[in-house]
């Protein structure tokens, strides 16, 4: 496939994820597969996966329960090894004005930065990733002027500190 018909997307994304639109999407192509942040998971009387988008804590959750019949189970492993058995559902998505279906896991995403991940399965022969291009402004960077200091003041007592 040619470079020029892909879409061109950046490192992030405001996508529209099952009609909710303005989500918060990191791009991963270190990612195999795509996961978005579900909480209350369980599988029903009928056997159906029922789960909410995102969570309580977020502005993007409105308690809305989806409800599935075709879902799959997928092993996950992440950036640190640890490997978690996932439900995996296919939704509607619209990024950088392309809708596609896309394939995510579900995960309590609570504690990353963005509620979506978008992995290479999602990307390969659509999207062409272009880290320059972003469309949610980068978070400040942090000052570490202090603890620069501590570590040239005393290697051994920052490491004991930090470190052990």
């Amino acid at each position: 496939m040619s470079t020029k018909n892909l879409t061109i997307i950046g490192s992030n994304a405001l996508i529209t994820v099952a009609g909710v639109k303005n989500v918060p999407a990191k791009v991963d192509t270190g990612a195999d597969s795509s996961s978005i942040w579900a909480s209350n998971i369980k599988i029903n009387s009928k056997n159906q996966l029922e789960f909410c988008l995102f969570g309580p804590e977020s502005p993007l959750y409105t308690g809305e329960k989806l409800t599935f019949d075709q879902y799959k189970v997928q092993r996950v492993r992440n950036s640190t090894g640890q490997v978690t058995v996932r439900y995996r559902v296919s939704l509607p998505m619209t990024a950088v004005g392309k809708r596609i279906k896309a394939s995510f896991t579900l995960y309590d995403r609570s504690s990353n930065n963005f509620p979506v991940l978008i992995g290479r399965k999602t990307l390969k022969n659509r999207f062409l990733v272009d880290v320059a291009h972003t469309e949610i402004p980068r978070p400040h960077r942090m000052d570490n002027s202090d603890i620069e200091a501590e570590l040239k003041s005393d290697p051994q007592k920052f490491h004991q500190k930090y470190m052990s």
